[in-house]
């Protein structure tokens, strides 16, 4: 069996496994996401324990953005300019490369996590899908027939600019780029920097699981209106707050007023993942084997 090098790189965690198959994974790590020079070279450390490098056919890597993916540019494989410290430039995909002579396969976390939806999860009959990650920050990736969506750059779902809800006055919002942003309003980083706490800790009639999920439902339906997707898909820490996805549901539907789906539609719409936490890492091994199928 060909054997893959599969990294989930995130802001706080790197998770790396060794896998042949989604139901075959060999071995796994999970390593902070400290220093660019710590933390790759940690997780350099743990491949070559497994010996990847004389047995495995390529890496893929679905990391935090952003991310540049134009295969022409001189930078391809870094990570753009990001507010997470000392990472903006770091050649992520090159350090893999040398240290074991592989090709890599590079995209986003959230880009790769749709390619495992769509293939294995909850999107495996879906023509077009959406991944949407709702955590520390907000992010999306799109698939259709199979095919992850790119462009100039790829998407950054989370950027977009929304309408406010109609409560939401005094918070400027905590993107470093765009303040009110998505991700600025959404975020588990902006829910904490509001009130101080995780959505799942406010009391569950405190107004912010409203005023999120009004967000992430308007989110949905401007997603819908883009893209026409079969399925969103909705993981993230956030999302594992009790009720919320239920309540995008409904917000989303509202936002959409019966325009391009019914709000019974909605249920079958917006749904959790059905890889669980896995999305990611098996993103990455997907990515792999793509590679290796289609060499350049």
């Amino acid at each position: 069996m060909t054997r893959f090098g599969c990294i989930e790189a995130g802001g706080t965690k790197f998770v790396c496994a060794v896998a042949t198959a989604p139901d075959a994974i060999e071995a796994s790590c999970r390593i902070p996401t400290t220093s660019p020079e710590e933390t790759l070279g940690r997780v350099i450390a743990f491949f070559k324990e497994q010996d990847l490098a004389g047995s495995g056919a390529g890496f893929g890597v679905a990391s935090f953005g952003p991310l540049v993916l134009d295969q022409d540019s001189s930078d391809w494989g870094k990570i753009g300019g990001t507010p997470k410290p000392g990472w903006s430039g770091v050649d992520v995909a090159g350090a893999f490369g040398r240290a074991f002579g592989l090709p890599v396969a590079f995209d986003t976390d959230v880009a790769a996590a749709a390619l495992a939806e769509a293939r294995w999860g909850a999107a495996t009959e879906a023509q077009a899908a959406i991944y949407l990650t709702v955590g520390t920050g907000i992010g999306g990736g799109a698939v259709v027939r199979g095919m992850p969506v790119r462009g100039r750059r790829h998407a950054e779902m989370g950027h977009m600019i929304p309408q406010r809800h109609p409560d939401d006055h005094d918070f400027a919002g905590s993107c470093p780029f765009h303040g009110g942003c998505l991700e600025g309003l959404a975020s588990g980083t902006a829910i904490r920097a509001r009130w101080g706490a995780s959505l799942s800790d406010l009391p569950a009639n405190h107004p912010g699981h409203a005023m999120i999920a009004w967000y992430l439902g308007g989110l949905a339906a401007n997603l819908m209106a883009a893209l026409a997707p079969d399925i969103i898909v909705m993981g993230g820490g956030v999302m594992e707050t009790p009720g919320l996805i239920e309540q995008v549901r409904t917000a989303a539907a509202a936002a959409d007023a019966g325009y391009r789906a019914g709000s019974d539609e909605w249920s079958r719409i917006i749904v959790p993942p059905g890889l669980g936490n896995q999305s990611g890492i098996l993103g990455a091994l997907a990515l792999a084997q793509d590679l290796v199928a289609t060499p350049a």
